[in-house]
């Protein structure tokens, strides 16, 4: 199946926050690219450790949900607002340095549910993390 460009004017009337609001902002999680096959962003492991040196299992938490629920709304919106129901990590190497890289892919997507499968490998390309997100499909946006 042949990768869809998504064109980032068609969500211009969603409100967003500003950067500085987001966590992953803080965290320098940075998406890379989207298409409605796959949604690929990395994530420095320097400033997201835990107190042992190791990247924290939660910060992996935040790039997959990050990735996996930016996903669920390019095919969700502007009708329908996706946010997120449950995810799950299985953490299979710690990452002591360098970046790590998420790659989401859909399993499911449904009109009120997604499932995304999200693949977190190192700078070797050794996988570290694989998680999997479930997003809700809301009518309305929550209120922020």
């Amino acid at each position: 199946m042949p990768l869809v460009p998504i064109n980032p004017t068609d969500l211009t009337d969603i409100p967003t926050l500003d950067a500085a609001e987001l966590l992953t902002s803080r965290m320098g999680v940075e998406i890379t690219s989207m298409t409605l096959e796959e949604v690929v962003g990395r994530m420095p492991v320097t400033g997201n450790r835990q107190p042992y040196g190791l990247l924290h299992g939660g910060a992996n938490a935040v790039l997959a949900e990050t990735l996996g629920s930016t996903l669920s709304a390019l095919h969700a919106l502007p009708e329908r607002f996706p946010v997120g129901l449950e995810l799950a990590c299985t953490h299979h190497r710690s990452a002591t340095e360098g970046w790590v890289t998420g790659v989401a892919r859909p399993i499911h997507i449904g009109r009120s549910t997604s499932t995304s499968e999200i693949v977190i490998t190192d700078e070797q390309g050794r996988r570290t993390c694989t998680a999997k997100l479930t997003c809700l499909h809301r009518d309305t946006r929550p209120k922020v």
